[in-house]
């Protein structure tokens, strides 16, 4: 050692391999080493399984993904994501539970409290309990974040542990917590999180049980026999918890509490939607609203709002365009659909459409009512109901330009319209698809104060109801119309829904009915001097007439109505009445007059620019060909018809042209043919409600005929 006061020099100089300590002065001993090493602990954390239920196919999903983790030597990480209440922690545990034979060197558990209302667990904090729990002394638990993954990576590089990380904000909250080595780990989290993804991260989303799995579930919450001796009312029960198991255990712990309570009673006491929330929860421990509650508090300003407006939707599911209709111009939509969905309170339906999840949707409804004022509430309601007007018609305009005559009225400008095209298909797929939306609406609006929306919307609705049957919706909505139309004190659109509906009463099998409606609008049109208003009637009383079998007097009224109809400037509803002169002229053995008052029909109609009607005038000309024997020309005319029509996805037209076509086959001696159209036309019968007709039982009595025939092989 120097003396004191002299000055030392310590240098290194060139190369240095191996430790090296350069110290100015020197007191005491020098140790040089590595700390000493922490004591090898095994933790095992996870919480106890509780009952079982059944997501069989998630776990074997969960299995083969560790499995081909395990093959390609990497940790094994998956994200379990779903509703609060949905079972995420339930699967994530009995996944793994099962796997301490193949990690045996323990379990670590943590919340990361992403619904806490104190906000998230830092990563930093829960590292340095799993270091300890590793067995690194508390002294030794690095200070800085990084230095304590890097800890953390390097215990876990040679172990095989099985890691659950629970209720996750974010990816990057839980990225730093992933172990090395061949560990397992799994997260879960209301949210998608899809930035774990990058990884390797396997996405399980858990959607609500099937009805046979909560009824399982029921039972062992309840195990003491009372599903069993009341298993419709059991059955009720959970679908009025819509298959989430939180629900379901809460249902079945009540009942559990109260022995002497049935089913049925329980059912009673969560059949009003305003109540269900409510009734779902135990004092003090599990609420199914409270779990709403958390992820809904979790949202940010813009996507809450459109979660409680979207509540107010009528329907079960909907498109993006509807949650545009109710934000302002500038708001992204888009994005905040996206943070529904990521937050779990959205589930996907079919083509790019959404839902909720019905205690989900009850949740956003009284979010609204919270959290709304009555005039906002109000407003949305007529915006979604104006949206679907607004795109209904569109619809209408692009099938059938023709019939688009009656005001539209809307409540809010601009509207926002929906995408139904492009073409009459794509038009009248978009109006089967939203048909339960608009009829909700049509159903909501005389009560929520716009009886105009009513009729309209059921007037938009012709182009689809003419053509794809849907008689229940038909005469329904035009019910709700016509008490609009007359609680409006407004004669144009009272006679619009007497005849529209009436229509569809005449398709569904009341002529009686039709009958009267179409007098009624008769009276009406006289009554306003409106001799094309009344000029139409006639036509449809023809058409009543002869459903009621009196053939005679529906060609009177077809006569008049091909007579009055083009005076009174309507050359297409015309040539309509041509076509069902032709029609009665068939019924009664004029095949030559059918083919006469067809043709002037086809011509007519097709002018027009009305390609169905025509086509159905090209079936009724294949037909009475059929009758005076002409084959050749019947088998072309029925083949153009029937293309036509498939092409529109008209399927009662469709099959009245399959039908001729077959009868022509059989009369050919084609009975293989013959026998494959009639089962097509029978098939098209039926898809429209229509196997009980009598074109239908014409059509089985035919192909019965002919199945009891050897087939010839042609």
């Amino acid at each position: 050692m120097p003396s004191e006061g002299h000055k030392s020099h310590n240098e290194v100089r060139g190369d240095v391999y191996g430790s090296v300590v350069q110290a100015g002065s020197v007191h005491g001993g020098i140790h040089i080493g590595s700390p000493p090493a922490a004591v090898r602990q095994t933790p095992w954390q996870f919480p106890p399984l509780v009952r079982a239920v059944d997501r069989s196919s998630e776990l074997a999903a969960l299995e083969r993904h560790r499995a081909r983790a395990a093959r390609d030597g990497r940790p094994a990480l998956a994200a379990v994501s779903g509703l609060g209440g949905v079972g995420k922690t339930t699967v994530a545990l009995r996944w793994l539970h099962s796997l301490r034979r193949q990690c045996p060197a323990g379990q670590l558990h943590a919340d990361l409290g992403a619904q806490s209302p104190d906000g998230p667990e830092q990563p930093g904090e829960i590292l340095a309990r799993f270091l300890r729990a590793l067995g690194v002394p508390a002294q030794q638990v690095p200070a800085l974040l990084a230095e304590r993954t890097v800890m953390y990576r390097s215990l876990t590089a040679d172990r095989s542990l099985v890691v659950l990380l629970d209720d996750a904000a974010t990816a990057a909250q839980v990225r730093p917590l992933l172990p090395g080595g061949s560990s397992v780990t799994a997260v879960t989290s209301r949210r998608r999180l899809p930035g774990l993804t990058v990884d390797g991260c396997y996405p399980v989303h858990l959607e609500a049980l099937a009805l046979d799995a909560a009824v399982e579930l029921l039972t062992d919450t309840l195990a003491d026999g009372r599903v069993a001796e009341e298993p419709e009312d059991a059955r009720a029960l959970v679908e009025l918890c819509a298959g989430l198991p939180l629900a379901v255990r809460i249902a079945g712990a009540r009942l559990a509490a109260r022995p002497g309570r049935s089913i049925a009673t329980m059912v009673r006491s969560l059949a009003a939607e305003h109540q269900r929330l409510e009734a779902l929860a135990i004092d003090g421990d599990h609420n199914v609203r409270a779990a709403l509650d958390l992820s809904y508090q979790a949202l940010p300003p813009a996507s809450a709002r459109l979660y409680r407006l979207l509540g107010l939707h009528p329907g079960r599911e909907f498109d993006a365009s509807v949650a545009a209709a109710l934000l302002p111009a500038e708001a992204d939509a888009t994005r905040s659909l996206d943070v529904l969905h990521e937050a779990s309170l959205l589930v996907d339906a079919s083509a790019e459409r959404h839902r909720f999840h019905d205690l989900v949707r009850l949740h956003a409804a009284a979010k609204a009512r919270e959290d709304e004022s009555p005039q906002d509430r109000a407003e949305a309601v007529r915006r979604i109901a104006d949206h679907y007007l607004a795109s209904a018609t569109r619809a209408e305009e692009i099938v059938d330009p023709q019939h688009r005559t009656m005001a539209r009225d809307y409540g809010f400008v601009p509207v926002v319209v929906a995408e139904v095209g492009p073409g009459s298909e794509a038009a009248l797929d978009w109006l089967e698809r939203e048909l339960p939306n608009v009829m909700a609406v049509i159903h909501q609006a005389r009560s929520a104060g716009f009886p105009t929306v009513c009729w309209q919307l059921a007037d938009a609705l012709w182009p689809l109801f003419l053509r794809r049957k849907f008689y229940d919706d038909w005469c329904a909505a035009h019910r709700e119309g016509l008490a609009a139309a007359r609680e409006l004190g407004d004669a144009a659109a009272e006679c619009r829904m007497l005849t529209s509906g009436g229509v569809g009463e005449l398709g569904a099998g009341n002529p009686d009915g039709a009958l009267v409606m179409f007098e009624q609008a008769a009276r009406l049109f006289l009554a306003r001097g409106d001799l094309l208003g009344h000029a139409r009637t006639l036509n449809y009383r023809g058409l009543a007439l002869q459903r009621l079998g009196r053939p005679d007097e529906a060609a009177g009224y077809f006569a008049r109505a091909a007579t009055e109809l083009p005076g009174n400037g309507d050359e297409r509803a015309g040539g309509l009445a041509r076509l069902n002169l032709a029609d009665v002229a068939l019924a009664t053995g004029q095949a030559e007059e059918a083919i006469r008052h067809a043709g002037v029909a086809h011509t007519t109609l097709l002018d027009a620019g009305d390609t169905y009607n025509a086509a159905r005038a090209t079936t009724l000309l294949g037909r009475a060909h059929l009758v005076v024997n002409g084959l050749d020309r019947a088998e072309e005319l029925l083949s153009s018809a029937w293309a036509i029509l498939r092409g529109m996805t008209a399927n009662y037209e469709t099959a009245r042209a399959a039908g001729g076509l077959a009868e022509v086959s059989e009369r050919r001696g084609r009975t293989d043919l013959a026998r494959t159209r009639y089962r097509e036309a029978l098939d098209l019968y039926s898809s429209v409600g229509r196997s009980g007709s009598d074109e239908a039982e014409e059509t089985r009595s035919r192909l019965r005929r002919l199945e009891r025939s050897e087939p010839d092989g042609t």
